[in-house]
């Protein structure tokens, strides 16, 4: 593996499509579905119904991988090993409690850089120095930072509601039995799981229609950062705004980059987190992973082209943009589960 790479949290060929497919037969499922309303459009139904006939169980690859940090382990060497193992989030083990706790992810180094950066030349002692249960302890101040979960036989429907309720990305499925942790749900994984089974359901008669119909998506107040900010700027964004990622725009306001989490983390890797100083356009030349410029959707494109693009790259939002390349809104995952699956049930935990 490539070190510093950015790894897919899953890694899913045809073959390992055909697994996931084969275990969901031999697992079954929570199969229960409800009739629409009377004259209401069954279309609208098709996939909050699919959520709820599949359990979280259902969704879990027959190969995964995991990885669990003590909270007595150093933060430096926490993330770096992220990094190493490609993986964005861990649960966190407190062997005094002998239970799980939550979650060390990449807003956890981003708020510690954020917070406690000065310049290049004053090392970041908390970053270098303190235990995870150290920064625990300051986060909690100013956070409720309880352990979100779900049980395998929970529903995907109720996955999707508590990622988007609480705002999260990261979903720990715990055997209620064993309190092991059995996998970690994402968006993206819920996604490839509906995309995996498109054909099993009927095609509803929506996805035809042009993103700009059908209004999914963020398409006011978009965050951006202009490629000559510096990477503190682009992190200050990230705290304040709840951002998963940022659109790097020039002058005249045309995307030329997209700058997510993820590649915060990796300054890690390339130990240039002492140099928050460095632009955009700087540390996105730095970037040790070739990207393939950025993913994009045009308003006249139809969802299911929208959806097909994000299953097939394994990402978790495309920009949206006009002829001339400007930016014009963010389509994510959480605005795509929430329209497909919450909205129909009328919840909008997504807006709450």
């Amino acid at each position: 593996m490539e070190p510093f790479a950015e790894v897919p949290l899953f890694e899913m060929n045809q073959e390992e499509d055909e697994e996931d497919v084969l275990s969901v037969q031999i697992r079954g499922g929570c199969s229960y579905a409800l009739a629409p309303p009377a004259g209401s459009d069954p279309d609208s139904f098709t996939y909050m119904n699919f959520m709820k006939s599949h359990c979280c169980y259902d969704a879990i690859p027959t190969s995964s991988k995991l990885v669990i940090f003590d909270t007595t382990l150093q933060v430096k060497k926490a993330f770096f090993a992220l990094v190493a193992n490609g993986v964005r989030a861990a649960p966190l083990w407190d062997n005094k409690l002998k239970c799980f706790v939550g979650m060390l992810t990449i807003t956890d180094f981003i708020n510690i850089l954020h917070r406690y950066y000065k310049s290049p030349l004053v090392q970041i002692y908390e970053l270098e120095e303190h235990k995870i249960e150290t920064w625990r302890e300051i986060y909690l101040e100013y956070s409720v930072n309880r352990l979100i979960s779900i049980t395998p036989d929970a529903s995907l429907f109720d996955a999707i509601y508590s990622l988007l309720k609480n705002k999260i990305h990261r979903l720990p499925v715990i055997d209620p039995a064993s309190g092991n942790v059995l996998h970690i749900l994402t968006h993206k994984r819920i996604l490839k799981f509906l995309h995996i089974f498109g054909s099993m359901i009927p095609k509803p008669r929506f996805l035809q229609k042009q993103i700009c119909e059908v209004g999914i998506g963020t398409f006011k107040e978009i965050a951006t950062v202009q490629e000559s900010a510096s990477v503190y700027d682009a992190l200050t964004v990230f705290v304040e705004r709840r951002v998963s990622a940022l659109p790097v725009v020039n002058e005249q306001g045309k995307v030329v980059a997209l700058y997510s989490r993820f590649d915060v983390i990796n300054l890690a890797a390339q130990k240039n987190y002492n140099n928050l100083n460095m632009t955009m356009r700087e540390a996105i030349a730095s970037r040790a992973c070739w990207m393939e410029g950025v993913l994009k959707c045009y308003p006249h494109e139809t969802l299911e082209t929208i959806i097909d693009r994000i299953a097939k790259a394994e990402v978790h939002r495309l920009v949206l943009v006009d002829s001339e390349d400007v930016v014009r809104g963010i389509v994510s995952l959480s605005d795509l589960l929430q329209a497909l699956v919450l909205t129909p049930a009328g919840i909008e935990a997504l807006y709450s």
